[in-house]
C-alpha cells in the first residue's frame, strides 16, 4: 500500500465519522458543534486537493458562518429542545444506511476517476483561455468571465434569502456589552478582519481569495461586533443598508446590460476592460454578501429599517 496515501484516507475517515455524529447526536448543541468541526475538516480536505479557493469559502461560510447561524437558532429556541432532539432507533438506523451509502458511492467515484481514460478536462480549456479573461486566477476567471451568469444567479439567491429573514420580523434580541477581555480582543481581531476582508477581495484576480471569502470575512467582523453587545454590528441604517444589499446583483446587472448597449452581449466584458470590470463587480458583491449575512445572523428588520419606513409614511402622508 502507498503510504502518501495514509493522510488523505484519515482525513477521508475522519470526514465520514464527523458527518454521522453530527446527524446521530441527541444533544443538538453537541451536533452543531460537531458539524462545525466537520466543517473546518473539509476546508482542511479542499486545501489538500489543493483547491484553497474552496477551502476559505468552507472555512469561513461552511464552518464559521453556518455554525454561528445554528448556534443563535438555539439560543433562540424553546426550552424543550432535548427532548425534540432525541430520535428512535429507527431514524438512527437510517441515519447509518445513509452515511453508509454516501460513502460507498463517493468510494465509487473515486475509484472511477484514478482508473477513468484521459480526457480533455475544462481546467485545461480556463487555462487556455485566461489571458483574455482579465485575471490570472483561473477560479476567479471562471467565476466572473466563462460563467457570470452562475454568479450572478448565486447573488440573486443570497439577496432572496436574505429578503426572507427580513420578512420574517423585527431583529432578535442582542447581547449585553462584552467584558474587558473579549473587549480588548475585539480591538485588534475586526481591524484584522477587515484588513485581511480588503487583501482577500484585492488578490483574488491572481490567487486564491475573492469576493464571497471577503465578504464571508467582513461579515465575521460584524458578528464579533454583535456578540460583543454592539447591536448594529457596524452596519449602517436606512436607505444605505438597502443599498448594500442590492448592489452585488444591481452592479451585476448594470454592467451586463451596459454590454448590451455598446453593441456586446449580456456579461461579455470587452477584453481590455475585463479586469477592471471584474474588480468593480467583486467590490459590490462583498459588501452585499457581507451585509446579508451580518443581516441573517441579526435575524430580522433592523430599528433603523422600521425607522425608514416610518420616515417614508410620513412623508406620503405629508403630501
Amino acid at each position: 500500500m502507498n503510504l502518501t496515501l495514509l493522510p488523505d484516507l484519515l482525513l477521508a475517515g475522519m470526514l465520514i465519522g464527523l458527518a454521522w455524529a453530527a446527524l446521530s447526536s441527541d444533544d443538538l448543541r453537541r451536533g452543531v458543534v460537531l458539524f462545525i468541526a466537520f466543517g473546518l475538516l473539509l476546508a482542511i480536505v479542499w486545501a489538500r486537493l489543493l483547491a484553497p479557493d474552496l477551502a476559505l469559502a468552507e472555512a469561513a461560510i461552511g464552518a464559521g458562518l453556518s455554525g454561528a447561524l445554528l448556534l443563535v437558532a438555539l439560543r433562540d429556541g424553546s426550552g424543550g429542545d432535548k427532548r425534540a432532539a432525541k430520535r428512535s432507533r429507527l431514524n438512527r438506523w437510517l441515519i447509518d444506511l445513509f452515511v453508509l451509502v454516501m460513502t460507498c458511492l463517493i468510494g465509487w467515484v473515486l475509484w472511477l476517476t484514478i482508473y477513468a481514460e484521459p480526457v480533455e478536462r475544462l481546467a485545461q480549456l480556463a487555462n487556455a483561455m485566461l489571458d483574455r479573461s482579465g485575471v490570472s486566477n483561473p477560479v476567479t476567471a471562471v467565476l466572473l468571465n466563462y460563467r457570470a451568469y452562475d454568479t450572478l444567479l448565486e447573488l440573486v439567491v443570497v439577496l432572496a434569502a436574505v429578503l426572507g429573514v427580513l420578512v420574517v420580523g423585527q431583529e432578535r434580541r442582542g447581547y449585553r456589552e462584552a467584558g474587558p477581555v473579549f473587549y480588548g480582543l475585539v480591538h485588534w481581531l475586526v481591524p484584522l478582519l477587515i484588513v485581511t476582508a480588503g487583501y482577500l477581495l484585492w488578490v483574488g484576480a491572481h490567487a486564491p481569495g475573492g469576493a464571497f471569502q471577503a465578504g464571508a470575512t467582513l461579515a465575521a467582523a460584524g458578528i464579533v461586533l454583535r456578540l460583543a453587545g454592539y447591536d448594529a454590528a457596524g452596519l449602517p441604517d436606512g436607505r444605505l443598508l438597502r443599498w448594500l444589499l442590492v448592489a452585488g446583483t444591481g452592479v451585476f446587472l448594470l454592467l451586463g446590460l451596459g454590454m448590451i448597449v455598446s453593441g456586446g452581449r449580456f456579461l461579455q466584458y470587452p477584453e481590455a476592460w475585463s479586469g477592471s470590470l471584474i474588480l468593480v463587480i467583486e467590490v459590490a458583491a462583498t459588501a452585499s454578501i457581507a451585509a446579508a449575512l451580518v443581516l441573517a445572523y441579526r435575524g430580522g428588520r433592523t430599528d433603523g429599517w422600521l425607522l425608514m419606513d416610518n420616515k417614508d409614511k410620513s412623508r406620503e402622508v405629508s403630501s
